[in-house]
């Protein structure tokens, strides 16, 4: 794919344009030049969640989920007796959040 296939691909108003984008696109060494187009040579956005224009990681899907699940479990399936059973499950998930939190955290952190 070449600099005038780009433009025709993103409605852009000139070749110029184009080769400039290109142009920053590689000097951050996200892309490659081979043969006779470019190559993606980084992924930027892997494992990440795109909710309109905020982008998270991953992660943060899975607190969530874990989250969820611990606020239904002392709230909805609270038995009347304790359980080892329950407050095992309970030690669980809350252990689950933790990562979760703490792994989402270093993929933030985590330059581009």
């Amino acid at each position: 794919m070449g600099v005038h296939d780009v433009q025709r691909g993103l409605g852009l108003s000139s070749p110029s344009v184009a080769h400039y984008h290109i142009a920053k696109l590689l000097k951050a060494g996200l892309l490659k030049e081979e043969g006779d187009g470019y190559v993606v040579e980084k992924a930027v956005f892997e494992n990440m969640i795109r909710i309109r224009r905020t982008v998270l990681p991953l992660q943060v899907g899975y607190a969530a989920f874990f989250l969820t699940a611990l606020i239904a479990l002392v709230t909805v399936m609270k038995p009347s007796q304790l359980s080892s059973a329950y407050v095992f499950a309970v030690a669980v998930i809350v252990a689950a959040v933790g990562v979760s939190l703490f792994e989402a955290y270093k993929a933030m952190k985590t330059p581009i």
